[in-house]
């Protein structure tokens, strides 16, 4: 083997060790497409973009009390940061981003500032939990909300059967928190708690995932290892072989 080419091995091998420590990372939500397995299964999946996501900031025990790696993503104007914010980045020499989020590691000394974070940090076949804001609908009534099921459509009712009906408490007379009525719906953070890495494409840094993401297209997502325990029949799905049968 050419000097050449064993610097190339050695630079990707040190690429994949420096971000082997990072357990998670951050993209955007492009769509969904369609991928096929080995034996011609098309599976629909979501397709996840990290490009450009860099290390803004390590944190060590000496200097903040534990490790970390604060990771930063999606290039942004200094006119939509705050004043704190732009001088963060100005300090350690990266360029604005608009997302930042920090995972703990067990090693900081593989990790530098304006490092570039590939999607290498996750292999295929991997399970993982993704965050992000849900689909905002607005101010929606108890039906839409709630899944209420209405007043009978029926004479007498008239314009009152998409309405709640009385909520007023047996015992205090006013109506108890968390009682169920009409309000803003969606927009709020959640977590699937168990979405397989169908593939990853390492020239685009893309991961296509098989499996519940949150938000519509274009939406910020946060990914990071399960903790969840992945069960037989999922192991089968992914794998597309049958489960082991128990012994009697």
């Amino acid at each position: 083997m050419s000097e050449e080419a064993k610097s190339e091995v050695q630079a990707e091998t040190t690429a994949v060790d420096n971000a082997a420590p990072l357990k998670g990372i951050v993209g955007i939500k492009i769509g969904m497409t369609r991928a096929f397995t080995e034996d011609a299964r098309m599976i629909p999946v979501t397709v996840i973009s990290a490009e450009g996501v860099v290390v803004s900031q390590v944190k060590t025990k000496a200097t903040d009390g534990y490790d970390a790696v604060q990771i930063a993503y999606d290039d942004v104007k200094e006119t939509h940061l705050t004043k704190a914010e732009a001088q963060h980045f100005a300090k350690k020499g990266v360029a604005l981003k608009r997302h930042v989020r920090e995972f703990r590691v067990s090693d900081t000394t593989p990790f530098k500032v304006g490092q570039a974070v590939p999607v290498t940090v996750f292999a295929k076949g991997q399970w993982l939990q993704v965050s992000g804001l849900t689909k905002g609908h607005g101010y929606a009534g108890v039906i839409k909300r709630h899944g209420f099921h209405g007043l009978p459509h029926s004479h007498g009712h008239g314009e009152y059967r998409r309405h709640p009906g009385s909520s007023g408490a047996q015992g205090p007379q006013h109506v108890l928190p968390g009682t169920r009525k009409p309000g803003h719906m969606g927009h709020v953070m959640n977590t699937a708690p168990k979405v397989e890495i169908f593939g990853i494409d390492t020239e685009r840094n893309l991961i296509l995932l098989r499996g519940s993401v949150p938000g519509p297209r274009g939406n910020f997502v946060v990914l990071k290892p399960t903790s969840r325990k992945v069960s037989s029949a999922q192991a089968q799905r992914a794998t597309g072989k049958p489960a082991a049968k128990a012994k009697k």
